[in-house]
């Protein structure tokens, strides 16, 4: 697809994107007519091409997904490539706008430098600022750095998990109704209805608060967390590896016997 054959509308929108990753989307779309999450990863080293293609559409511009057959593997895998100018999204020109380091000082100060899903501590340097409301569903509009419970502080993980989370949603994909996501465990985790869009509770142990037990314990921890309907299990944050145990099921957070579950 070169240039010349590229709606007029979309061109325009390509020609306003000056970050390096949605510009390196844009720049090999309108070369080659399409890019795939193969060559975003092997070509452009980035480790997950759907961010990539998100930091375009959230430039206002239309991307459809489709598959194609890997030429090295003969997998399918995910491709992208421009779609009709009647998807552009008003009021996204030019993307995400850039935060202060003020605001960013002052969002540390806010909430301790803590992890806003954990409420881990951590180092200024390991968080990254959110939106509560997505951006895909409410754009920086209006973008205010006094409103500092519109935004969140993230590590790496939670990030990810949220934004795993969240493209699953049908409000997300969809609705784009703020309300729901405002309502949602990953806008506001001390006090939701839902996990995108799905009516579970949900609970976060530190490994560091049971680090003392023996792995014979933490065994049978996770033994006992399958006979009661939890599902137990480790993941690994860096350095910080914590245990995350779901529960399943209708279960009341305010239950002094739901929360000593697990």
């Amino acid at each position: 697809m070169p240039s010349r054959s590229v709606d007029p509308r979309i061109l325009a929108l390509c020609q306003n994107v000056t970050a390096k990753r949605p510009r390196t989307v844009i720049d090999h779309i309108l070369q080659h007519g399409f890019i795939t999450s193969e060559e975003l990863q092997s070509i452009y080293g980035y480790d997950h091409p759907p961010r990539a293609a998100r930091d375009v559409r959230e430039c206002g511009i239309p991307l459809e997904t489709f598959p194609v057959t890997s030429k090295k593997t003969g997998r399918r895998i995910a491709a992208y490539r421009f779609d009709s100018p009647d998807k552009i999204t008003p009021g996204r020109i030019g993307g995400r706008k850039a935060f202060s380091k003020h605001f960013r000082a002052a969002l540390i100060k806010r909430y301790d430098s803590r992890d806003t899903i954990t409420g881990e501590k951590l180092e200024p340097r390991y968080l990254q600022i959110d939106h509560r409301i997505p951006y895909a569903v409410a754009g920086d509009s209006p973008h205010d750095e006094e409103n500092l419970e519109a935004y969140m502080l993230l590590d790496t993980s939670s990030q990810r998990a949220k934004s795993w989370s969240c493209e699953q949603c049908r409000n997300w994909q969809n609705d784009k109704d703020e309300a729901i996501c405002r309502s949602c465990f990953w806008a506001s985790p001390g006090n939701y209805t839902h996990i995108a869009g799905e009516q579970v509770p949900r609970v976060d142990i530190e490994w560091a608060r049971i680090a003392s037990r023996s792995l014979r314990e933490n065994s049978s921890l996770r033994r006992k967390g399958e006979h009661d309907g939890c599902g137990l299990y480790q993941e690994a944050a860096g350095e910080n590896p914590r245990l995350i145990c779901v529960l399943i099921g209708d279960i009341n957070l305010s239950d002094e016997k739901a929360q000593t579950r697990c």
